[in-house]
This record gives structure tokens, C-alpha cells and sequence, in this order.
């Protein structure tokens, strides 16, 4: 589970250091970071929801 929180973490500072603000955008990069790790780690594809609750 830490290294998931790690690979939602480096997706997000991509995102920073691209400048990227839409919601959709940022979702869509997490989703495709975990989709890679998981499927590496466990040889499924599950389906990921990435809930971003803005603060």
C-alpha cells in the first residue's frame, strides 16, 4: 500500500511541475500510474476511482 501512496504521489508532482489543474486531468494521470503498478504487481487490470477532495 506505501508504495501505491508513493506512485499517487509522484503522479501529483508531475502534475505540479506541469502546471496541470483540471480535475479530469489529474485523475486521469493518477488512474493511469496505479493502473501500470497494479497490473505489474498483481497481472489484473482493477478498475480505480481516484476521489479528489479539493480543500
Amino acid at each position: 500500500m506505501e508504495e501505491a501512496r508513493i506512485i499517487v504521489r509522484d503522479a501529483l508532482r508531475d502534475c505540479e511541475e506541469r502546471a496541470i489543474t483540471e480535475w479530469a486531468a489529474i485523475k486521469s494521470k493518477i488512474k493511469d500510474a496505479l493502473r501500470m503498478f497494479l497490473y505489474e504487481r498483481t497481472k489484473r487490470k482493477p478498475m480505480i476511482l481516484p476521489i479528489i477532495m479539493e480543500v
